[in-house]
C-alpha cells in the first residue's frame, strides 16, 4: 500500500534522489516527473507563430448583422482551434466602421505588418494577409472583385481557394437537410423522417464553374443520403425548375432543395423563389456550421505552412 505521503519506492512515479540540505534524513525527495513520450503523450497545443500573417476572412453581399454574426462565428472558430490567430473580417461590400471593407482591413493589415517588420529589422517579412473567401463554391465574378480588393490595398496578401468541393460540406448539407426533417439523420440507424426527400436539389450560384464543383460535392452527398442529388444554378434563369423536372422524370417524388452556400452571398428571398420554382421546400444555407470555421482555418495554414492536428481539420479521428 502507498504511504499518504506519496508513492511507494519502486512505483513508477517515484523517483529517489539525494537528499536536498537541510531535509530530515530518511525522507524521499520529490523530483519533477519525466515528460511523457510515446504514442500515448499529450501532444504539444499548437498556436499560431509569431508574427504569423492575419487571416481576413472576405465575406460577399450587402452587409447585414446577420451576416457579420455569421461571419464573427466563423472566425470565432478558427481562433478556437489555432490560438494567437490575428482574425479579422472584411465585406467586400462593406465601407464604414460596422462594415469595414476589404480593401481597408488588408490595409490596416499591411500598415501594422510593415511597421513591426522595421521594428524588427526584417528586410523581408513576407505577406501581411491571407485572404480566405466566404465561399463554399467558386464565383468567378466574386473572386474577381476580391482579387481587386487585394491590389488596390497596396498589401503583400495571399488568396486561398474556396472551402469547397470538400466531404465536410456534405456533411453540413446532410446536418441542414435533416435539422429542416428532409433527411434522415443517422446512417448508422437508418433513421428516416416522413417527409424525407428522394431527390435533392442542390442549388449554387456562380455560373458553370460553380455547378460543377458542386456536382462534386453533391455526389458525396447522394452517398451519404442514397439518394440523387443534382446541383443547379439559383442565377441562372429556369436551371431550378429544368432540375426538378429531371428529377421527377428519373422517379423522384419528393423534393427538397439544399443550399451550397454559406449564406452571405445570396440575395433575401432568393431561396424562397426557387423552392416555390421547383414546388419543394429547403433546407437552410450552411452558415457557421462548425466544418466552415475549420475549413477557413485550413484553407490559412495550408497557405502559411502550418500542420493542424486533425480535429482542427474538421477530420474525425478513428
Amino acid at each position: 500500500m502507498s504511504s499518504p505521503t506519496g508513492p511507494a519506492p519502486g512505483s513508477p512515479h517515484f523517483d529517489a534522489a539525494p537528499p536536498s540540505p537541510g531535509a530530515a534524513p530518511g525522507l524521499p525527495v520529490r523530483m519533477p516527473r519525466a515528460r511523457q513520450s510515446g504514442r500515448h503523450r499529450r501532444p504539444e497545443p499548437l498556436a499560431a507563430p509569431e508574427g504569423a500573417p492575419a487571416l481576413v476572412l472576405a465575406v460577399p453581399g450587402i452587409p447585414t448583422s446577420a451576416s457579420r454574426s455569421l461571419a464573427e462565428e466563423v472566425s470565432s472558430i478558427a481562433r478556437s482551434e489555432l490560438p494567437g490567430l490575428d482574425a479579422r473580417i472584411g465585406y467586400l461590400d462593406g465601407g464604414d466602421d460596422e462594415f469595414p471593407s476589404l480593401e481597408a482591413v488588408l490595409a490596416h493589415a499591411a500598415a501594422e505588418h510593415k511597421a513591426r517588420a522595421e521594428a524588427e529589422g526584417q528586410s523581408d517579412p513576407g505577406p501581411a494577409a491571407v485572404v480566405v473567401p466566404l465561399l463554399a463554391g467558386p464565383d468567378s465574378a466574386l473572386l474577381r472583385r476580391i482579387r481587386q480588393a487585394i491590389m488596390n490595398s497596396g498589401s503583400a496578401a495571399e488568396l486561398t481557394d474556396v472551402l469547397g468541393p470538400h466531404p465536410l460540406l456534405a456533411e453540413a448539407l446532410h446536418v441542414r437537410l435533416s435539422e429542416a426533417g428532409l433527411a434522415r439523420a443517422d446512417r448508422a440507424r437508418l433513421f428516416t423522417v416522413a417527409t424525407a426527400a428522394d431527390g435533392i436539389i442542390l442549388a449554387t450560384v456562380g455560373g458553370d464553374e460553380a455547378v460543377q464543383a458542386a456536382g462534386i460535392t453533391g455526389m458525396l452527398l447522394s452517398a451519404r443520403l442514397a439518394v440523387p442529388v443534382l446541383a443547379a444554378a439559383l442565377d441562372e434563369e429556369g436551371a431550378i425548375s429544368r432540375t426538378a423536372e429531371q428529377l421527377r422524370g428519373s422517379g423522384s417524388q419528393q423534393l427538397a432543395l439544399a443550399p451550397y452556400l454559406i449564406g452571405p452571398e445570396i440575395a433575401d428571398g432568393l431561396l424562397g423563389a426557387a423552392a416555390a420554382e421547383a414546388g419543394c421546400a429547403s433546407a437552410e444555407a450552411l452558415g457557421a456550421y462548425g466544418t466552415v470555421g475549420r475549413l477557413v482555418l485550413s484553407n490559412y495554414a495550408a497557405s502559411v505552412g502550418i500542420t493542424l492536428p486533425t480535429q482542427a481539420q474538421g477530420v474525425p479521428v478513428r
